[in-house]
């Protein structure tokens, strides 16, 4: 027979739990309409004990802020292993993963939220974009300190891409996920290919990744859709 008496949890535990708690109700509204009474009651203490443990709710938001931006980083990680079209959309399927969990909560983290304007979550948000940029360096093979200029341009201009597309797909879905996690590999070929143009050592990286490229892969497949724009297809000679 059970007594039903509660443990007691510690101070970071019972921090924990708010914060999961807070994240949890961010995800699903936005956290200006969340209140502190709110997350008392769904944590089970009382609106007191939640300012024994945080400050504010700037204080709470900013530490699930912390949480989600960790979280976030994380889906950008994946083995180096097999060509580089197939890995950046496992990628991008993570990514929206947690686009659809979070919706509000993913707003909320890109845009500032209640916190806009904090240098914190200012430099949460930075601290994701810049570990998006390391794991797709870390995918093409290139090292931090020898980037090229092109390079950087181009990588840092599809993770703002790819968040700038995940905040309007919020806004009503009218696309299909699946294709915009294709399309936006396709972005990054794209953008490769048209700094390819203008530079060698572009072109050199852009030949060593198109080298490993099955033909049915998503960069095969890009390929295979703009031939099919030109009139007359491959047979078509461009002067």
């Amino acid at each position: 027979m059970t007594t039903g008496v509660r443990r007691r949890m510690g101070v970071e535990e019972r921090r924990q739990q708010l914060i999961g708690v807070a994240l949890e109700l961010f995800s699903n509204r936005s956290p200006d309409d969340v209140s502190i009474d709110e997350i008392a009651a769904a944590a089970g203490i009382s609106r007191p004990l939640v300012y024994h443990y945080f400050p504010g709710k700037l204080s709470l938001y900013e530490a699930a802020l912390r949480r989600a931006a960790d979280e976030l980083a994380l889906r950008f990680v994946e083995p180096r292993e097999g060509p580089l079209g197939a890995r950046l959309l496992r990628v991008m399927g993570r990514f929206f993963d947690f686009v659809d969990d979070h919706g509000p909560g993913f707003s909320a983290l890109m845009r500032g939220g209640p916190a806009v304007g904090s240098s914190r979550t200012n430099a949460m948000i930075d601290e994701v974009r810049q570990a998006a940029y390391e794991q797709i360096l870390t995918h093409l093979g290139i090292g931090l300190d020898r980037t090229p200029a092109r390079m950087e341009l181009v990588v840092r201009s599809w993770v703002s891409l790819a968040e700038s597309t995940a905040l309007i797909w919020l806004d009503g879905r009218r696309i299909p996920r699946s294709e915009l996690e294709l399309q936006l590999v396709h972005d990054f070929a794209a953008l490769a290919a048209v700094s390819a143009a203008y530079d060698a050592e572009m072109a050199g990286i852009l030949v060593r990744i198109l080298a490993d490229e099955p033909a049915d892969g998503p960069f095969g497949e890009l390929v295979g859709r703009l031939v099919g724009l030109v009139p007359g297809g491959a047979s078509q000679e461009i002067p």
